[in-house]
């Protein structure tokens, strides 16, 4: 705690804006730690959960205004996805914006002795920190895995402090203050998220805070000669890792695990590779922890094979950039496609096209896949998944001996049709499992 209050937090009134998943652990972890600080009031835009939780001081509701309240507290926990363009009360958070922090922040603040990992980018967060939890446990490393996967940073359990893995999001960092990780790894950097930050600077501004508070002694993993650039430029302190995907291929056919040997993998595995050589794992041990490591759901899933055919649930690509690895990765695909585009996204088929026999258009943007589709490849609208599976089933017919994959990589968000991106994956298994099996002449 003592970082804590050498911060000058000890005392001080904190706001917590937004009550979902976030926002409950940083009130359980107030709770908790009420010895170091004095009040913590609650809000959230939801109506509902406002009256369920009121405002409060403490654990005690007052009646208050919040608008009110927040110009007399000394931070403002912000969960993250909160704009503050769109907030309810956004006019009083863009007065106090200097208040805003984290529970990534508070985390730091209250366990300066952790270690920490910090995985961002735009694509392969999730499976990069799940395959090195697996390393890391396979090595007999006591390890926490959280953040924008799996647990919030501040419900981990913390005993005999553990090496803790942290996935970060861009809406998270966006407004953090003092995330200090150990080591930092940037995946990648395409334009997503532009809608929510306003920008593509804003967003690879907020990528960059896990290295802005780093020392001499803490390590930044990059790999891109763009990011490397940007790194050098802002003089950070950390000693620089370049990830070179040359190093990995030395020891990727040693590696018995096709997921991991597919190319959306490379990356994910060029990471992983370059911080266990930090961490002085054996490359042994790399090599034989790795071989029972099973793959995330929704991420170029393979979910089902039977004969001359495939099928891959890959339902968390939301852009071109993400579905282009499973588009490179296979042949003779039938591609569903569509949803939610987005902002800026453009289609760059390029030689990739030749792997494809034909998309299905599903989601209620239809002209704007059209548009980007034209014509480089068949296609069909089919505007739902269901139509896109019947019609898919009447495509194979003719061509009973040719090794076919039925791949769902949307390149596309899912709010039009669906609440997230694994509703929509486990739709299109569910629908695959039921139809598929009974049709396997097809």
């Amino acid at each position: 705690m003592a970082s804590f209050c050498a911060y000058g937090l000890g005392a001080h009134r904190f706001c917590v804006y937004g009550l979902g998943a976030t926002g409950q652990s940083v009130i359980n972890y107030l709770n908790k730690e009420r010895e170091y600080f004095s009040d913590y009031y609650v809000w959230d835009d939801d109506a509902a959960k406002r009256n369920f939780f009121g405002v409060h001081i403490g654990e005690q509701k007052v009646k208050a205004k919040f608008s009110e309240i927040i110009d007399f507290t000394d931070f403002i926990v912000l969960s993250p996805g909160i704009s503050l363009k769109k907030a309810k009360l956004k006019k009083k958070l863009i007065e106090n914006r200097d208040k805003i922090i984290t529970d990534l922040d508070l985390f730091y603040l209250f366990n300066p002795e952790i270690k920490t990992i910090v995985v961002t980018g735009t694509n392969g967060k999730s499976t990069t920190c799940k395959i090195l939890e697996h390393v890391l446990r396979k090595n007999n490393i006591n390890v926490r895995l959280g953040g924008n996967i799996g647990k919030p940073v501040l419900d981990l359990d913390l005993k005999n402090e553990p090496l803790v893995i942290i996935e970060a999001s861009s809406f998270q960092l966006a407004y953090s203050k003092y995330i200090k990780p150990d080591y930092a790894l940037i995946l990648n950097i395409t334009k997503d998220h532009l809608d929510w930050h306003g920008s593509y600077k804003n967003y690879v501004d907020s990528k960059f805070k896990i290295f802005s508070k780093q020392k001499r002694n803490n390590f930044a993993f990059i790999s891109n000669k763009i990011i490397l650039k940007k790194f050098k430029k802002e003089r950070y302190e950390s000693k620089l890792e370049f990830v070179n995907i040359e190093s990995y291929n030395k020891i990727k056919n040693r590696i018995k695990n096709d997921y991991l040997n597919s190319e959306s993998n490379e990356e994910n595995m060029s990471f992983v590779y370059a911080l266990s050589k930090i961490l002085k794992i054996n490359e042994t041990s790399l090599v034989n922890s790795l071989k029972s490591f099973k793959g995330l759901p929704h991420r170029h899933e393979i979910f089902y094979k039977k004969d001359n055919k495939i099928f891959i649930n890959d339902s968390k690509a939301t852009s071109f950039e993400a579905t282009k690895y499973a588009l490179r990765s296979n042949k003779n695909i039938f591609w569903i496609v569509g949803g939610l585009p987005k902002v800026g996204d453009r289609f760059q088929l390029g030689r990739i096209k030749k792997n494809i026999i034909k998309a299905y258009i599903i989601g209620k943007n239809i002209s704007f896949f059209r548009k980007q589709i034209g014509k480089k490849i068949p296609f069909t609208v089919s505007k739902n998944i269901r139509n896109a599976v019947n019609n898919i089933c009447k495509d194979l017919k003719p061509k009973k001996n040719l090794k076919k994959t039925i791949l769902f990589s949307p390149a596309a968000a899912s709010f039009d049709q669906f609440n997230n991106f694994e509703n929509r994956g486990n739709y299109f298994k569910n629908l695959i499992i039921k139809k598929f099996k009974q049709r396997l002449n097809v």
